[in-house]
């Protein structure tokens, strides 16, 4: 089994596992609050962009609450890509309980994303993990390249590279005595292996395999220039964006925004 299909797998048990109504209420703070589920340096850039009557899509969109509170912005339409049919099902209920109409949810790999979409956006997204789930940024942003049109844009907000090498608390490794120790080196070969379910959805359980990897800051920018992208921005933050909160306010970069546009 290819670690795509296991995460797939994984990922849709821990939806079916996720704690009583996680979720379900998405959609009234979609109703009620101002681009909500989004930090507030992403909604400083998204106010610096123009989204009327533009097509825009998040590629690994879990339950689309960060998708469809950028709806707010008025793009003509939106898509949610993700890899798990179940998850996808509760953002199409979220949309449909908050109004929202012009924004579709697409189960697939993302690297097989259908040639349809290819020059369709003008616009797409990656948030918080979801570039971890890919090996080969390469093969990655070539698709999102493909799916941008000339002059789209790519935005990433993410965990920075450097918090690959620190230790969470549910971790051995993790010394309450010194939260800044290095437990894991920058550059590394192998995946991480996971097996105690989706925390922040399902808490802990005996899960499927979740695998992800570990992409260094020069690999990432070196992707999007290799897909034809031309990086405009790369602002890094001393705050996490949703792997602890013990480490917020430190003095080096937990989390960044990087803005790329395509050639």
């Amino acid at each position: 089994m290819d670690y795509i299909t296991s995460n797939k797998a994984a990922w849709e048990e821990a939806f079916e596992r996720r704690k009583p109504n996680w979720g379900d209420y998405d959609y009234q703070k979609l109703l009620n609050e101002e681009l909500p589920f989004l930090e507030a340096d992403v909604i400083a850039e998204l106010h610096d962009l123009e989204f009327k009557g533009k097509t825009i899509a998040q590629f690994c969109c879990n339950n689309g609450r960060e998708l469809l509170s950028l709806m707010q912005l008025q793009p003509s339409a939106g898509v949610g890509f993700d890899i798990a049919e179940n998850i996808l099902a509760q953002a199409r209920t979220n949309a449909a309980k908050a109004g929202i109409l012009n924004c579709d949810f697409v189960q697939t790999n993302i690297l097989e994303v259908d040639e349809r979409y290819y020059n369709q956006f003008d616009f797409i997204f990656f948030t918080i993990g979801a570039i971890t789930w890919f090996e080969d940024l390469v093969a990655l942003f070539n698709i999102v390249a493909k799916c941008l049109k000339p002059g789209g844009i790519l935005l990433i907000n993410d965990f920075h590279p450097l918090m690959n090498m620190l230790a969470t608390p549910d971790e051995e490794a993790f010394d309450p005595n010194c939260i800044n120790k290095i437990a894991y080196p920058y550059f590394r070969n192998e995946p991480w292996l996971e097996n105690d379910g989706m925390g922040y959805m399902s808490g802990q359980y005996a899960s499927k395999t979740f695998t992800c990897f570990t992409h260094t800051i020069s690999e990432i920018i070196n992707s999007t220039i290799n897909a034809g992208m031309t990086i405009k921005k790369w602002n890094e933050y001393n705050y996490d964006v949703g792997l602890t909160d013990i480490y917020d306010k430190q003095e080096y970069p937990l989390s960044y925004i990087m803005i790329a546009e395509k050639n």
